[in-house]
Protein backbone atom coordinates (compact mmCIF):
# COMPACT_ATOMS: atom_id res chain seq x y z
CA UNK A 1 0.00 0.00 0.00
CA UNK A 2 1.18 3.41 -0.91
CA UNK A 3 0.92 5.85 2.00
CA UNK A 4 0.88 9.72 1.70
CA UNK A 5 1.03 11.60 4.92
CA UNK A 6 -0.08 15.16 4.14
CA UNK A 7 1.36 17.88 6.83
CA UNK A 8 -0.01 21.20 4.82
CA UNK A 9 1.80 24.21 5.31
CA UNK A 10 -0.35 27.76 6.07
CA UNK A 11 -2.17 29.17 3.20
CA UNK A 12 -2.22 32.37 5.35
CA UNK A 13 -0.94 34.10 8.30
CA UNK A 14 1.77 31.75 10.31
CA UNK A 15 0.15 28.49 11.29
CA UNK A 16 1.48 26.12 14.26
CA UNK A 17 -0.64 23.26 14.45
CA UNK A 18 0.21 19.20 14.75
CA UNK A 19 0.41 19.57 19.36
CA UNK A 20 -0.04 23.26 19.32
CA UNK A 21 -2.53 24.08 21.56
CA UNK A 22 -3.29 20.36 22.03
CA UNK A 23 -3.40 20.07 18.34
CA UNK A 24 -6.19 22.71 17.17
CA UNK A 25 -3.37 24.76 16.21
CA UNK A 26 -2.81 28.79 16.14
CA UNK A 27 -2.38 31.27 13.47
CA UNK A 28 -0.61 34.44 13.60
CA UNK A 29 -1.95 37.41 11.34
CA UNK A 30 0.20 39.96 12.04
CA UNK A 31 -1.44 42.83 13.17
CA UNK A 32 1.06 45.95 13.91
CA UNK A 33 4.36 46.08 13.48
CA UNK A 34 6.18 44.05 16.18
CA UNK A 35 4.14 41.43 15.32
CA UNK A 36 4.80 41.51 11.35
CA UNK A 37 8.79 40.85 12.68
CA UNK A 38 7.54 37.94 14.94
CA UNK A 39 5.98 36.01 12.09
CA UNK A 40 8.22 36.67 10.01
CA UNK A 41 11.24 34.63 12.37
CA UNK A 42 8.41 32.02 13.09
CA UNK A 43 8.27 31.09 9.93
CA UNK A 44 11.18 29.20 10.23
CA UNK A 45 11.37 28.70 14.12
CA UNK A 46 8.37 26.75 13.85
CA UNK A 47 7.87 24.66 10.98
CA UNK A 48 8.83 21.94 12.82
CA UNK A 49 7.84 18.46 11.22
CA UNK A 50 4.85 16.44 12.74
CA UNK A 51 5.70 13.74 15.44
CA UNK A 52 1.93 12.35 15.18
CA UNK A 53 2.29 11.70 11.45
CA UNK A 54 6.45 10.48 12.51
CA UNK A 55 4.41 8.22 14.69
CA UNK A 56 2.05 7.05 12.36
CA UNK A 57 4.94 6.43 9.47
CA UNK A 58 6.90 4.67 12.65
CA UNK A 59 3.72 2.29 12.65
CA UNK A 60 3.12 2.11 9.14
CA UNK A 61 6.72 1.03 7.99
CA UNK A 62 6.91 -2.45 9.90
CA UNK A 63 4.67 -3.97 7.14
CA UNK A 64 6.47 -2.87 4.33
CA UNK A 65 4.11 -0.12 3.13
CA UNK A 66 5.33 2.50 0.46
CA UNK A 67 5.39 5.91 2.89
CA UNK A 68 5.49 9.48 1.10
CA UNK A 69 5.82 12.46 3.15
CA UNK A 70 3.83 15.90 1.73
CA UNK A 71 3.68 19.31 2.34
CA UNK A 72 0.62 19.81 -0.51
CA UNK A 73 2.09 18.00 -3.55
CA UNK A 74 0.38 15.15 -4.89
CA UNK A 75 1.90 11.63 -5.41
CA UNK A 76 0.97 8.39 -6.52
CA UNK A 77 -1.14 6.53 -3.58
CA UNK A 78 -3.58 4.38 -2.08
CA UNK A 79 -4.09 6.60 1.01
CA UNK A 80 -3.61 9.59 2.48
CA UNK A 81 -3.42 10.47 5.82
CA UNK A 82 -4.02 14.59 6.74
CA UNK A 83 -2.89 16.50 10.09
CA UNK A 84 -6.07 18.18 10.63
CA UNK A 85 -6.15 21.91 12.66
CA UNK A 86 -8.80 24.11 13.39
CA UNK A 87 -7.37 27.20 12.52
CA UNK A 88 -6.76 25.78 8.97
CA UNK A 89 -9.65 23.51 8.30
CA UNK A 90 -10.30 25.08 5.10
CA UNK A 91 -7.06 24.36 3.53
CA UNK A 92 -7.02 20.95 4.58
CA UNK A 93 -10.07 19.96 2.89
CA UNK A 94 -9.62 21.31 0.10
CA UNK A 95 -6.68 19.46 -0.25
CA UNK A 96 -8.25 16.41 0.43
CA UNK A 97 -11.21 16.81 -1.97
CA UNK A 98 -8.26 17.41 -4.51
CA UNK A 99 -7.18 13.77 -3.39
CA UNK A 100 -10.18 12.30 -3.42
CA UNK A 101 -11.01 12.79 -7.59
CA UNK A 102 -7.78 11.85 -8.09
CA UNK A 103 -8.99 8.45 -6.58
CA UNK A 104 -6.81 8.59 -3.37
CA UNK A 105 -8.79 7.97 0.13
CA UNK A 106 -8.30 10.22 2.45
CA UNK A 107 -8.77 10.24 6.12
CA UNK A 108 -7.86 12.95 8.75
CA UNK A 109 -5.86 12.55 12.14
CA UNK A 110 -5.76 14.88 15.15
CA UNK A 111 -7.66 16.10 17.96
CA UNK A 112 -10.04 18.55 15.54
CA UNK A 113 -11.00 15.72 13.26
CA UNK A 114 -11.72 13.66 16.23
CA UNK A 115 -13.92 17.04 18.42
CA UNK A 116 -14.87 18.64 15.01
CA UNK A 117 -15.93 16.32 12.93
CA UNK A 118 -18.54 18.23 11.42
CA UNK A 119 -15.80 20.11 9.44
CA UNK A 120 -14.43 17.17 7.46
CA UNK A 121 -16.54 14.55 6.96
CA UNK A 122 -17.58 15.40 3.84
CA UNK A 123 -14.24 15.79 2.71
CA UNK A 124 -12.90 12.58 3.57
CA UNK A 125 -13.62 8.92 3.22
CA UNK A 126 -12.71 8.23 7.11
CA UNK A 127 -11.57 10.14 10.18
CA UNK A 128 -9.79 9.04 12.96
CA UNK A 129 -11.03 9.67 16.82
CA UNK A 130 -8.30 9.62 19.27
CA UNK A 131 -4.74 9.17 19.48
CA UNK A 132 -4.07 8.03 15.60
CA UNK A 133 -1.86 4.47 16.23
CA UNK A 134 -4.33 2.01 17.02
CA UNK A 135 -6.11 2.86 13.96
CA UNK A 136 -2.94 2.70 11.99
CA UNK A 137 -1.91 -0.42 13.04
CA UNK A 138 -5.25 -1.83 11.74
CA UNK A 139 -4.69 0.04 8.48
CA UNK A 140 -1.30 -1.37 8.63
CA UNK A 141 -2.44 -5.04 9.20
CA UNK A 142 -5.00 -4.19 6.11
CA UNK A 143 -8.42 -3.08 7.52
CA UNK A 144 -10.01 -0.58 4.98
CA UNK A 145 -10.79 2.30 7.53
CA UNK A 146 -14.38 3.80 6.71
CA UNK A 147 -16.42 6.74 8.66
CA UNK A 148 -15.70 7.19 12.10
CA UNK A 149 -12.82 4.85 13.67
CA UNK A 150 -12.29 5.17 16.84
CA UNK A 151 -8.50 4.51 18.14
CA UNK A 152 -8.20 3.99 21.45
CA UNK A 153 -5.05 5.70 23.52
CA UNK A 154 -1.93 3.75 23.66
CA UNK A 155 -1.55 2.82 27.76
CA UNK A 156 2.11 1.69 27.67
CA UNK A 157 3.76 4.49 25.49
CA UNK A 158 7.01 2.37 25.86
CA UNK A 159 5.32 0.00 23.70
CA UNK A 160 5.33 2.39 20.75
CA UNK A 161 7.75 2.42 17.81
CA UNK A 162 10.24 5.78 18.12
CA UNK A 163 9.02 8.74 15.00
CA UNK A 164 10.55 7.99 12.00
CA UNK A 165 11.90 10.75 10.14
CA UNK A 166 13.58 9.82 7.70
CA UNK A 167 10.04 10.11 5.56
CA UNK A 168 10.05 14.24 6.68
CA UNK A 169 11.06 17.48 5.91
CA UNK A 170 13.08 17.40 9.29
CA UNK A 171 16.23 16.42 7.38
CA UNK A 172 16.64 20.11 5.87
CA UNK A 173 19.57 22.27 6.99
CA UNK A 174 19.05 24.28 9.80
CA UNK A 175 21.66 27.35 11.33
CA UNK A 176 21.98 28.79 14.72
CA UNK A 177 20.92 31.99 15.71
CA UNK A 178 23.36 34.13 17.98
CA UNK A 179 20.80 35.07 20.94
CA UNK A 180 17.96 32.59 20.59
CA UNK A 181 17.38 28.91 21.64
CA UNK A 182 15.53 27.40 18.92
CA UNK A 183 17.41 27.80 15.25
CA UNK A 184 16.26 29.00 12.30
CA UNK A 185 15.28 26.24 9.80
CA UNK A 186 13.22 24.19 12.63
CA UNK A 187 14.31 21.36 15.13
CA UNK A 188 13.14 17.35 16.05
CA UNK A 189 9.86 16.90 18.02
CA UNK A 190 9.83 14.43 20.51
CA UNK A 191 6.77 13.12 22.89
CA UNK A 192 8.18 12.30 26.41
CA UNK A 193 4.62 12.04 27.83
CA UNK A 194 0.89 12.70 26.24
CA UNK A 195 -1.99 14.47 27.67
CA UNK A 196 -1.42 16.22 31.22
CA UNK A 197 -2.05 16.06 34.79
CA UNK A 198 -3.15 19.43 35.97
CA UNK A 199 -6.45 21.13 35.26
CA UNK A 200 -6.67 24.51 33.68
CA UNK A 201 -10.40 24.72 32.12
CA UNK A 202 -9.31 26.52 28.92
CA UNK A 203 -6.60 24.16 27.81
CA UNK A 204 -6.76 21.23 24.84
CA UNK A 205 -4.05 19.49 25.72
CA UNK A 206 -6.26 17.11 28.26
CA UNK A 207 -9.07 16.36 26.38
CA UNK A 208 -8.01 13.88 23.64
CA UNK A 209 -6.50 11.39 26.32
CA UNK A 210 -5.30 10.85 30.06
CA UNK A 211 -1.69 11.58 31.46
CA UNK A 212 0.69 9.12 30.69
CA UNK A 213 4.62 9.37 30.94
CA UNK A 214 7.27 7.22 28.86
CA UNK A 215 10.30 5.59 30.76
CA UNK A 216 13.49 7.14 30.61
CA UNK A 217 15.15 4.66 29.46
CA UNK A 218 12.79 5.02 26.16
CA UNK A 219 12.70 8.61 25.93
CA UNK A 220 16.98 7.98 26.03
CA UNK A 221 16.83 5.44 23.10
CA UNK A 222 14.69 7.92 20.89
CA UNK A 223 17.38 10.37 21.68
CA UNK A 224 20.07 8.42 20.91
CA UNK A 225 18.19 7.44 17.48
CA UNK A 226 17.88 11.06 16.68
CA UNK A 227 21.45 11.64 17.53
CA UNK A 228 22.37 9.20 15.26
CA UNK A 229 20.39 10.36 12.68
CA UNK A 230 21.52 13.86 12.69
CA UNK A 231 24.75 15.77 13.40
CA UNK A 232 23.88 17.55 16.97
CA UNK A 233 20.06 18.15 16.55
CA UNK A 234 18.15 20.71 18.71
CA UNK A 235 15.07 18.56 20.00
CA UNK A 236 11.66 20.16 21.29
CA UNK A 237 9.99 18.19 24.06
CA UNK A 238 6.09 18.92 23.07
CA UNK A 239 5.22 17.55 26.51
CA UNK A 240 3.04 20.45 27.96
CA UNK A 241 4.82 19.81 31.29
CA UNK A 242 8.33 18.48 31.14
CA UNK A 243 9.24 18.60 34.30
CA UNK A 244 6.58 17.39 36.38
CA UNK A 245 8.64 14.35 38.06
CA UNK A 246 11.28 16.12 39.81
CA UNK A 247 13.24 12.90 40.08
CA UNK A 248 12.12 11.49 36.12
CA UNK A 249 13.28 14.86 34.78
CA UNK A 250 16.66 14.36 36.74
CA UNK A 251 17.47 10.99 35.56
CA UNK A 252 16.32 11.48 32.21
CA UNK A 253 19.42 14.55 32.41
CA UNK A 254 21.86 12.18 34.08
CA UNK A 255 21.27 9.38 31.26
CA UNK A 256 21.73 12.12 28.42
CA UNK A 257 25.14 12.96 30.08
CA UNK A 258 26.11 9.00 30.50
CA UNK A 259 25.43 8.15 27.26
CA UNK A 260 27.21 10.99 25.58
CA UNK A 261 24.50 12.72 23.72
CA UNK A 262 25.93 15.40 21.92
CA UNK A 263 22.31 17.48 21.57
CA UNK A 264 20.69 20.77 22.71
CA UNK A 265 16.76 21.01 23.93
CA UNK A 266 14.13 23.11 24.73
CA UNK A 267 10.89 22.24 27.11
CA UNK A 268 7.88 23.73 28.13
CA UNK A 269 6.90 23.53 32.25
CA UNK A 270 5.65 24.65 35.07
CA UNK A 271 8.01 27.41 37.09
CA UNK A 272 6.92 25.72 40.03
CA UNK A 273 8.13 22.11 38.92
CA UNK A 274 11.54 24.04 38.74
CA UNK A 275 14.58 24.56 41.16
CA UNK A 276 18.34 25.79 41.13
CA UNK A 277 20.04 22.16 41.26
CA UNK A 278 17.01 20.87 38.13
CA UNK A 279 17.86 23.32 36.06
CA UNK A 280 21.06 22.66 36.12
CA UNK A 281 21.48 19.38 35.48
CA UNK A 282 19.40 20.01 32.62
CA UNK A 283 21.37 22.53 31.41
CA UNK A 284 24.59 20.47 31.44
CA UNK A 285 22.47 17.66 29.52
CA UNK A 286 21.63 20.25 27.20
CA UNK A 287 18.91 22.43 27.96
CA UNK A 288 18.77 25.85 26.03
CA UNK A 289 15.55 27.11 25.76
CA UNK A 290 12.33 26.85 27.87
CA UNK A 291 8.62 28.04 27.89
CA UNK A 292 6.32 28.46 30.55
CA UNK A 293 3.05 29.70 31.26
CA UNK A 294 2.46 33.27 33.79
CA UNK A 295 -0.62 33.76 31.76
CA UNK A 296 -2.06 36.39 34.31
CA UNK A 297 -0.51 38.47 37.23
CA UNK A 298 -4.28 38.09 39.08
CA UNK A 299 -4.49 35.06 41.56
CA UNK A 300 -8.06 35.23 41.71
CA UNK A 301 -8.17 35.36 37.16
CA UNK A 302 -6.31 31.78 37.23
CA UNK A 303 -7.88 30.23 40.31
CA UNK A 304 -11.48 31.02 38.23
CA UNK A 305 -10.30 28.87 35.60
CA UNK A 306 -8.56 26.08 37.79
CA UNK A 307 -5.01 27.32 36.78
CA UNK A 308 -2.74 26.73 40.15
CA UNK A 309 -0.68 30.31 40.57
CA UNK A 310 2.93 30.27 41.12
CA UNK A 311 4.73 32.52 43.88
CA UNK A 312 6.16 35.29 42.33
CA UNK A 313 9.38 34.68 44.01
CA UNK A 314 9.51 31.24 42.32
CA UNK A 315 9.25 33.28 39.13
CA UNK A 316 11.68 35.70 39.54
CA UNK A 317 13.93 32.87 41.13
CA UNK A 318 13.89 30.68 38.48
CA UNK A 319 14.21 33.36 35.65
CA UNK A 320 17.23 34.67 37.37
CA UNK A 321 19.14 31.29 37.56
CA UNK A 322 18.61 30.47 33.78
CA UNK A 323 19.88 34.03 32.72
CA UNK A 324 22.71 33.13 34.94
CA UNK A 325 22.77 29.97 32.77
CA UNK A 326 22.02 31.07 29.05
CA UNK A 327 19.15 29.50 29.07
CA UNK A 328 16.40 31.82 26.88
CA UNK A 329 13.14 31.82 28.73
CA UNK A 330 9.55 32.06 26.88
CA UNK A 331 6.65 33.49 28.77
CA UNK A 332 3.26 33.22 28.10
CA UNK A 333 0.32 35.45 28.93
CA UNK A 334 -3.28 34.80 28.31
CA UNK A 335 -5.27 37.84 28.24
CA UNK A 336 -8.91 38.13 28.63
CA UNK A 337 -10.40 35.68 30.85
CA UNK A 338 -14.22 35.97 32.26
CA UNK A 339 -12.60 37.57 35.45
CA UNK A 340 -10.40 40.29 33.28
CA UNK A 341 -10.78 43.69 33.71
CA UNK A 342 -8.88 46.88 31.82
CA UNK A 343 -6.56 46.94 35.32
CA UNK A 344 -5.86 43.13 35.45
CA UNK A 345 -4.65 43.03 32.06
CA UNK A 346 -2.29 46.36 31.83
CA UNK A 347 -1.57 45.10 35.51
CA UNK A 348 -0.24 41.18 33.57
CA UNK A 349 1.38 43.60 30.80
CA UNK A 350 3.41 45.22 33.63
CA UNK A 351 4.37 42.50 35.41
CA UNK A 352 5.65 40.75 31.45
CA UNK A 353 7.85 43.75 31.68
CA UNK A 354 8.95 43.23 34.41
CA UNK A 355 9.60 39.57 34.87
CA UNK A 356 12.00 40.06 31.84
CA UNK A 357 11.95 36.62 30.28
CA UNK A 358 13.78 36.53 27.07
CA UNK A 359 10.44 36.65 25.27
CA UNK A 360 6.96 36.77 26.00
CA UNK A 361 3.85 35.41 23.66
CA UNK A 362 0.73 37.23 24.45
CA UNK A 363 -2.71 35.50 22.98
CA UNK A 364 -6.74 36.23 24.13
CA UNK A 365 -8.05 33.74 25.52
CA UNK A 366 -10.19 31.36 23.18
CA UNK A 367 -13.13 28.70 24.33
CA UNK A 368 -11.98 25.50 22.77
CA UNK A 369 -14.43 23.19 22.13
CA UNK A 370 -14.00 20.13 24.27
CA UNK A 371 -12.83 22.07 27.45
CA UNK A 372 -14.72 22.53 30.20
CA UNK A 373 -14.55 26.20 29.54
CA UNK A 374 -15.93 26.20 26.60
CA UNK A 375 -19.21 24.58 28.25
CA UNK A 376 -19.35 27.88 30.52
CA UNK A 377 -18.34 30.22 27.82
CA UNK A 378 -20.69 28.40 24.81
CA UNK A 379 -23.48 30.60 25.19
CA UNK A 380 -21.38 34.13 24.83
CA UNK A 381 -19.71 32.73 21.36
CA UNK A 382 -20.42 34.56 18.75
CA UNK A 383 -17.73 34.21 16.27
CA UNK A 384 -18.72 31.32 14.01
CA UNK A 385 -16.02 31.39 11.43
CA UNK A 386 -14.01 28.31 13.38
CA UNK A 387 -10.43 29.50 11.40
CA UNK A 388 -10.71 32.51 13.77
CA UNK A 389 -10.48 30.53 16.70
CA UNK A 390 -6.98 31.03 16.05
CA UNK A 391 -5.47 32.76 19.93
CA UNK A 392 -5.69 36.13 18.69
CA UNK A 393 -9.21 36.60 17.57
CA UNK A 394 -11.86 37.65 19.80
CA UNK A 395 -14.40 34.75 19.85
CA UNK A 396 -16.68 36.05 22.51
CA UNK A 397 -18.49 38.31 24.44
CA UNK A 398 -16.66 39.30 27.00
CA UNK A 399 -18.15 40.32 30.71
CA UNK A 400 -16.05 43.63 30.82
CA UNK A 401 -14.34 44.57 27.79
CA UNK A 402 -15.10 45.11 23.84
CA UNK A 403 -13.25 42.93 20.75
CA UNK A 404 -12.14 46.35 20.16
CA UNK A 405 -10.75 46.97 23.69
CA UNK A 406 -9.07 43.22 23.64
CA UNK A 407 -7.41 43.57 20.34
CA UNK A 408 -6.38 46.79 21.20
CA UNK A 409 -5.04 45.76 24.23
CA UNK A 410 -2.70 42.45 22.96
CA UNK A 411 -1.45 45.05 20.48
CA UNK A 412 -0.65 46.92 23.54
CA UNK A 413 0.85 44.05 25.39
CA UNK A 414 3.23 43.41 22.11
CA UNK A 415 4.63 46.86 21.99
CA UNK A 416 4.90 47.69 25.40
CA UNK A 417 7.52 44.21 25.66
CA UNK A 418 9.53 44.57 22.61
CA UNK A 419 9.82 48.17 21.77
CA UNK A 420 11.69 49.52 24.76
CA UNK A 421 15.66 49.58 24.73
CA UNK A 422 16.20 47.32 27.80
CA UNK A 423 14.82 44.34 26.03
CA UNK A 424 16.82 44.66 23.02
CA UNK A 425 19.90 44.96 25.42
CA UNK A 426 18.91 41.54 27.40
CA UNK A 427 18.09 40.04 24.05
CA UNK A 428 21.39 41.16 22.60
CA UNK A 429 22.91 39.83 26.21
CA UNK A 430 24.84 42.84 26.89
CA UNK A 431 26.38 42.72 30.18
CA UNK A 432 27.93 46.69 30.15
CA UNK A 433 26.81 48.03 33.20
CA UNK A 434 26.69 51.37 31.83
CA UNK A 435 24.99 50.52 28.49
CA UNK A 436 22.55 48.37 30.18
CA UNK A 437 21.65 51.35 33.15
CA UNK A 438 21.40 53.55 29.92
CA UNK A 439 18.81 51.25 28.69
CA UNK A 440 17.04 51.15 31.17
CA UNK A 441 16.85 55.21 31.65
CA UNK A 442 15.49 55.33 27.84
CA UNK A 443 12.85 53.02 28.64
CA UNK A 444 10.64 55.44 30.74
CA UNK A 445 10.33 58.28 27.53
CA UNK A 446 9.32 55.02 25.24
CA UNK A 447 7.08 54.18 27.84
CA UNK A 448 5.20 57.54 27.48
CA UNK A 449 5.46 57.75 23.60
CA UNK A 450 3.60 54.39 24.22
CA UNK A 451 0.67 56.26 26.27
CA UNK A 452 0.97 59.10 23.91
CA UNK A 453 -0.20 56.76 20.81
CA UNK A 454 -2.39 54.83 23.01
CA UNK A 455 -4.71 57.63 23.76
CA UNK A 456 -4.38 59.01 20.42
CA UNK A 457 -6.34 55.41 19.62
CA UNK A 458 -8.22 54.50 22.82
CA UNK A 459 -8.20 58.01 24.79
CA UNK A 460 -6.67 56.08 27.61
CA UNK A 461 -3.50 54.32 28.10
CA UNK A 462 -3.02 50.89 29.42
CA UNK A 463 -0.78 51.44 32.26
CA UNK A 464 -0.49 55.36 34.03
Amino acid sequence: MRVLLVDLPAHEGVVAKDTIVGGYGSRLRPFNRVTSIIGALKKRLYDVPSVQLASIAAVLAPYGHEIAWSRGEFRDADVAIVLSSLVDYRHETAWADRARARGIRTGFVGITASKMPQLFREHADFLVFGEPESAMGRLARGESLSGDCVSEPVTDLDALPFPRWDYSHGTRRRMALPFAGRPYGGAIPLLASRGCPEFCTYCPHRILAHYRARSVASIVEELTMVCGAFTRPYVIFRDPLFSVDRDRALALADAIRTRGLDLRFECETRIDRLDPELLDALHAAGLRSMSFGVESVSEEVLTKVGRRPTPEAQQRLILQHCRRLGIATAAFYVLGFPHDTWASIAATIDYSIDLGSTVAQFKLLTPYPGTPLWKQLAPRVYERDWEKFDGFTPTFEHPSLSARELRFLLAAAYNRFYIRPSWLADWARVSAPPVRAAARRMDAPVARRHAREERSIMERAVTC
